[in-house]
């Protein structure tokens, strides 16, 4: 989830307590999310950033230990939540990250030890696109989410070194528990415990799975959504949750993967195959072959500025609809829906007046197990549910799927 300047977007989980309470004691915990564009640094290619963290999600044993040799690719386009760890507490400010696992902390701000901190003494490394990447001892401390939302005993990593993580203190994962197996480098076959397993295992809440909701937005900063733990917000969805079982296609099968098909109008340009769901990617990648077919049937070209498909107006006023197929449900981007935002082209080093489209090329052929990747500029369309107690993930429309805002 990684680029070459500075451009930092970023997701804020605000944890402000007066402006939305949090619920405790099994009931599902809830949230919001801000959205915020830091550029005082420059623009960015975001399809640069996005490449990197594709080549580490399609090689899972490249998320172990370092690459020092590679060149530095900044993160950028991240959640961020403000947490708290120890007693005393010192704040961090983390990525929130569903195609990782890990937490760690001290790219930033220096890891605290205080009377909850217990050194175990084992080093911990991880990741995360191509010389972006953290090394470190392992930890166990309290970590607190927000008022009411406390976890004991969480493992943490406390990093010596790291690399391409400008302006935040380090990640919370909350992926899938079996991508931690690995980091630990004494003990490779073990994994750790996450946030979201410790909330569940200490009672807080029922069930181990969150939930995500958010809007499409053309400015910063707005408060643009919530994260949910231990449930599902009813009036955050309009119609039913559809469930889909994690896929069983090894490669996507560690993440947060699914079976899916893609057609473009009428034609299939995707067969179903394996891929991943992930709030860290920000736009849509597909296989090679369905991506020169979407390339071709658009009539799109890519831009040498942002790395993204150009088209004209008339070629927008063409498009078709993009549709997903999910077990018996199709997800459908319209046309405005496959678009970047026009107003924030600038901020990708775009054209003010240009038309991107947000589907880009995984680098592979189909059919090797990791075919697509729905990023943000998908799941900013549909209510999104990672249900880990029952091996699914749950997509459901809102009011803004077929919204016209970019």
């Amino acid at each position: 989830m990684f680029p070459a300047a500075s451009l930092l977007t970023i997701i804020l989980l605000a944890l402000s307590i007066a402006a939305s309470p949090i619920e405790v004691g099994n009931s599902p915990i809830t949230l919001p999310i801000a959205r915020r564009l830091n550029v005082s640094n420059g623009t960015i290619n975001l399809l640069q950033q996005d490449r990197a963290r594709v080549v580490a999600l399609k090689d899972n044993s490249l998320r172990h230990g370092g690459h020092h040799s590679a060149p530095v690719i900044n993160v950028a386009n991240k959640y961020l939540i403000g947490v708290e760890i120890g007693s005393p507490p010192t704040t961090y400010n983390l990525i929130v990250d569903t195609g990782s696992s890990n937490t760690w902390v001290g790219a930033s701000t220096p890891y605290v030890v205080t009377k909850t901190s217990v050194n175990t003494g084992q080093p911990v490394a991880n990741s995360y696109g191509t010389g972006v990447y953290f090394s470190g001892t392992e930890y166990t401390d309290t970590v607190t989410l927000g008022r009411g939302l406390t976890i004991v005993n969480q493992s943490i990593c406390v990093a010596s070194t790291t690399r391409g993580f400008i302006s935040v203190d380090g990640i919370l994962g909350i992926g899938p528990v079996d991508l931690t197996q690995g980091t630990l480098v004494d003990d490779p076959t073990t994994t750790i415990p996450t946030i979201t397993n410790n909330l569940h295992s200490q009672g807080t809440i029922y069930r181990e799975m969150f939930s995500i909701s958010f809007e499409p937005t053309t400015s910063e900063p707005v408060a643009n959504g919530e994260l949910t733990f231990g449930g599902t917000i009813a009036n955050k969805h309009a119609g039913p949750i559809a469930y889909t079982p994690i896929t069983t296609t090894e490669r996507a099968a560690k993440y947060w993967g699914i079976d899916q098909s893609i057609s473009y109008g009428s034609m299939t340009i995707l067969s179903s195959n394996a891929g991943v769901v992930d709030t860290g990617t920000t736009f849509l990648y597909i296989a090679s072959d369905a991506y020169r077919k979407y390339m071709s049937a658009t009539g799109g070209n890519p831009d040498p500025d942002t790395g993204l498909l150009l088209i004209s107006s008339t070629q927008y006023n063409a498009l078709e609809n993009l549709n997903f197929h999910v077990g018996s449900e199709t997800y459908t981007l319209t046309p405005n829906a496959q678009i970047w935002p026009r107003s924030l082209n600038t901020y990708i080093d775009g054209s003010i007046n240009a038309i991107y489209l947000i589907v880009g090329d995984i680098g592979t052929p189909s059919g090797e197990g990791f075919d697509f990747i729905n990023g943000y500029t998908f799941l900013e369309r549909f209510y999104s549910v990672f249900d880990t107690t029952r091996s699914r993930i749950g997509f459901a429309k809102t009011q803004y799927t077929d919204a016209t805002t970019n």
